[in-house]
Order: structure tokens, then sequence, then C-alpha cells
């Protein structure tokens, strides 16, 4: 169908509305992309939905309802099911939408095939992929609903490999009477996910694009990376649940920490990490320098009880800029309720807001006299607008104290509430900043509270507000190259401005270890690498941070737009 890349993505498990908001951000790219996904519980209503056809409060089951601007009628979603969207590019001629539909469906009729389930094939009065056997009526494995505008696709199909059946019955399905549904396990068909997800992407690759970004998390997903270090060497992951007369004896045998563990299953090999005690090689090695401006600053921090993240994630940069005369204030209190594997922040229960912190924030932009301020937070999903109210009024408390100064918020994903990223993006900050961390695979070891899904919807939702968007990644997890270029790819195929690349440097033996360190050099090369993705402006080096050379990138970002 097309001569161009296809990038394959498998995403995991995401909310319907977080999937939605990177379809369209990806639609407006000119990127090809397969999304493969679940959804949890969420039944969606097409264009030509009809009330009538949705037989139960669906909401009371624990269910969303959403609707779509996909054709067709009421369909299912939810866990077990894989949803996979095409967003394309294709040539638009007579009869392409039907023409469409139909490659889609082959793509689905043969990857079956392959998968050792017969009969699967098509039917004239209805699109999508059915089991046709014998006598029996036809079953439908495989809904699928598109939109085409402009030369572009999204949505696409849901195929039902386990699903919970019972959640049909709650819907007259795609709007079709009596119609049966069946699922790749129910026709007695024994797979996993991963698998149905290689053979779909391995086929896509032939039938949609030219080449293809395989889904590496599944590649590795059951890799058996060292997991334990002994005197005999090394024991796959499978084997520590339940200690079996095959295994080294356990007296031989040190269990790792849990970082360790939580890196090994996504197929990093951590027996050669970087120990805690090893010295940091030199270009990592920074002096402490506590000169006059630094600690007239610190002095400014303490006497209005203000917290800053240069402190508090023990930022190696905090000297150059203190002494600078800018800092990333930190609101919402000082403890997060996400445990990220590479963060040193405060993770004991919560504390009540401080209503008087975001005119504190103010006073101290004043008397450093900034013109370009930082505001962060630490995760609050404990609040129902995750925080978000406090950053409007920090921006507020900001602009009415100091009426020319910029601002930068790095906002954490708010849960992917709707309401709550828009309380942020209509207090018009300069530069909105969401960090995607880490490469895909690694996100659930990194982050596991979070989705490398939600952070891109959260910067696609922010650059459609008509914000300037920002985010980072830190290298030294157990990524490769590749890994990072995909992640690039994908920040600047959902719109991103400014991208920072740092190395990750451990803050205590309970965190993430660091598998290597990435050289000058080769940030560098992943510099001009970004920078040939049309980023208008990269900061990558060791010792780069989120906000690091912030007010610099935000001048080269403006400088670029204008120039557009």
């Amino acid at each position: 169908m097309s001569q161009r890349p296809l990038r394959v993505r498998w995403l995991g498990r995401v909310r319907y509305r977080d999937a939605h908001a990177l379809q369209h951000a990806l639609f407006r790219s000119q990127e090809d992309y397969l999304l493969l996904l679940e959804h949890p519980h969420v039944y969606t209503k097409g264009v030509r939905a009809k009330p009538e056809h949705l037989l139960a409060d669906v909401e009371a089951l624990g269910a969303d309802l959403v609707d779509s601007d996909r054709g067709g009628d009421i369909t299912y979603h939810g866990p077990g099911q894989l949803v996979g969207y095409p967003i394309l590019s294709i040539t638009m001629r007579p009869r392409v939408i039907p023409d469409y539909v139909h490659t889609i469906e082959q793509l689905i009729i043969d990857s079956l095939t392959e998968l050792g389930v017969n009969g699967a094939g098509r039917r004239d009065d209805h699109p999508g992929v059915w089991i046709i056997s014998g006598t029996e009526e036809p079953r439908k494995i495989c809904a699928i609903g598109v939109r085409v505008s402009r030369g572009r696709t999204m949505h696409g199909f849901a195929l039902n490999v386990d699903p919970e059946m019972s959640m049909f019955d709650h819907i007259v399905p795609c709007g079709i009477a009596d119609c049966q549904i069946t699922s790749i396990a129910q026709e007695g068909v024994d797979v996993t996910m991963e698998q149905v997800i290689d053979v779909i992407a391995n086929r896509a690759s032939r039938l949609l694009g030219e080449s293809v970004d395989l889904p590496r998390t599944i590649e590795r997903q059951n890799a058996t990376a060292p997991d334990t270090v002994s005197s005999v060497g090394a024991i796959p992951i499978d084997s520590l649940s339940e200690p079996g007369p095959e295994m080294v004896p356990v007296e031989f045998v040190q269990r790792p920490p849990a970082s360790h563990r939580r890196l090994a299953s996504a197929g990093v090999n951590t027996s050669t990490a970087v120990a805690i005690t090893q010295r940091k090689p030199a270009w990592l090695r920074v002096e402490a320098e506590m000169g006059e401006d630094y600690l007239s600053l610190r002095k400014t921090m303490r006497s209005l009880d203000l917290i800053t993240v240069c402190e508090e994630a023990g930022c190696p940069n905090i000297y150059d800029c203190w002494a600078d005369g800018t800092a990333t204030f930190m609101i919402n209190g000082e403890r997060c309720t996400r445990a990220c594997g590479f963060c040193l922040v405060d993770t004991r229960h919560p504390l009540a807001l401080d209503p008087k912190e975001p005119r504190r924030v103010a006073e101290a932009v004043r008397a450093m006299g900034l013109s370009f301020a930082v505001i962060t937070t630490v995760a609050r999903d404990d609040l129902d607008d995750g925080g978000a109210g406090a950053f409007a009024e920090t921006i507020a408390a900001v602009r009415d104290e100091c009426p020319t100064t910029q601002i930068e918020v790095l906002i954490s994903d708010c849960k992917g509430k709707d309401s709550s990223l828009s309380t942020i993006f209509d207090a018009r900050p300069e530069i909105l900043n969401h960090n995607l961390e880490t490469v895909l695979r690694l996100q659930r070891a990194a982050r596991p509270s979070a989705s490398y899904a939600r952070s891109l919807s959260v910067l696609a939702r922010a650059k459609a507000a008509g914000l300037t968007t920002k985010s980072g990644i830190i290298l030294g997890m157990g990524e490769e190259l590749d890994e990072v270029v995909a992640a690039l790819r994908d920040l600047a195929s959902v719109g991103v401005d400014i991208v920072t690349i740092g190395q990750y440097l451990r803050p205590s033996a309970k965190h993430l270890p660091v598998v290597r360190y990435w050289t000058p050099e080769e940030f560098d090369e992943v510099g001009a690498i970004a920078r040939s993705m049309g980023f208008a402006h990269v900061e990558a080096s060791p010792l780069t941070r989120s906000s690091y050379h912030a007010k610099q990138a935000a001048a080269a970002s403006n400088e670029v737009r204008v120039t557009a």
C-alpha cells in the first residue's frame, strides 16, 4: 500500500482518550504508524451509532462510554482484545476507503491463518473479519472501523484474542442484530497476545509499509536476562519465583535488589551494571562551588520556605544554575505519590497543599529578578485535579508579581484527565514540559505508575492547545540507540518543540542501576540525530537535565518559530 517507513508501537494497556489524542497528533504528522494496544473496558459509539443498540448502563459495569469520530456503530474494547490503529498516508482515489478496509481485513485474515485459526474470511454484507465454517452461523472475530480524511487514516481494527466475552452482551455489536461474536481462544487456538502481535506486526510491515520499527517490547518481553549473581553464573528470571531442585543451592545465590529485577524483567542484562561505589567518569564529575551567588539564592529559598527540584532530585547542575541566579521551583509540596525508579523525591504520604505556596514562589521570582522561571511539581494522584489548580494559581501569582517573567512548567500527566490538563493549558505558560523519561521498553521498570502512550498524549494535547512543548529522556538504564531514536521520532511526530537528553545518575542503592555511561561523543551523535528530526531546540550532553539552559532553549525555540 505504501512505500513509506511504518513505525509499529506496542503500547500495552492504554485508556481510550489517551490513545485518541495520540492518534490525532500522529494524524497531523507526516509519519506512518501502527499503534497496537489494549484498552481498559470501554464502549465506543461511532458516527452512525444508534442509542437503542446500547442495551445496558455500561458505566455502572465499570466501563467507559465515549463518542468516537470513526465510522460504524457501537463497539466494545477491553483487555484480551488487540486494538490496532494504523495512521497512514494513502492516495485519494475512487473507492479508496473500501479498498483500504479490504486491506486491513486481509491483514487480519492472513494473520489468523498463520496463527492456526481456520475459516477466517469476509462477508459481503458487513465489514470486519468473520469465522465462516460449514453450516454454522458466521461469527465475528474482528471489528473494523476507520476514518479517512485528507489522505490520512485513523482508527482501525479490534481483534478478539481472549477478551471477557460477556461484555459484548450489553450492546448490539456493530449494529448487527443476532451477531455472534467469537475470539481466537473460543475457536480453540491457544496463543498469547505477544504471539498475535508478532504476527500482525511482521505482516503489517510487508502489507502497509516499506520498513518497520518492530515493537522491541515484545521481542524482549520473555527474554531470560540474568537476574541473580552466584558463584556459578546467572539464573534466568523465570526460576526466581519458586525455587526447585534444579536451581543453584540458596547459600550460593545472592538475590539482586528490586531495581535490578525490574530492569531484568524488561530484558536488560544488569550483571555488568555500574556499581554505585564506582567513581564516575571525568565528564560527569562536578565540583561543588558554593560561591556568594549560590549561598544567597539558597538563603532566599530558605527564608520563603520553598522547595527546589534542584535539591530534591540531587541535580548535578545545581551550583552552575544557582550561581547564574536560576532555579526550578517545586510546588504541591515535597512528597510524591509515585515511586519512579530513577527519582530521589520523597515518597511518603503527601501532606495537604499550602495555599500560600503560589504567592511565595512569586515573591522568590521577584526577589531573584528572574526573567524566566521554571515551575515543576511532585505527582499528586491523591488530588482530584492532580495538582493542576496549583499550577494555574502559581502561574497567575508570578505574572501578577512579575508581569514580564516568562514561565516554563514541568508537569505530571494528571492521569490524562482532560479537565486537569485544560486547567494548566488555559493558564498559558510559555513552555509546557512533560518528560517521556525513557524508551518504550523500559517505561514499566522506570516509572511503573506512568505510561508512554499517556505521556505522548499529554504532549499532543498541549500542542493542540497552541502551547510550545518540551520533553526529555535520560540515558543509561539499558536502552539502545535505535530505541532512543524511536522515542525521539515519537516526540517529533506529536509536535514536541524542545527536547533534552541527559545521562541517568543513580541517586541511591535502592534506585535503578546505571547500566552504562554514555560518552560525550555518543550524546553528540544522539543530539545530531534529534536535530535532523526538526526539533526547534535540542540539549544533549551527559549533564543535561530537563531545566538546564531552559531560558536559552525557550529563546532558541521562539527564534525558530519567528523565523519560520
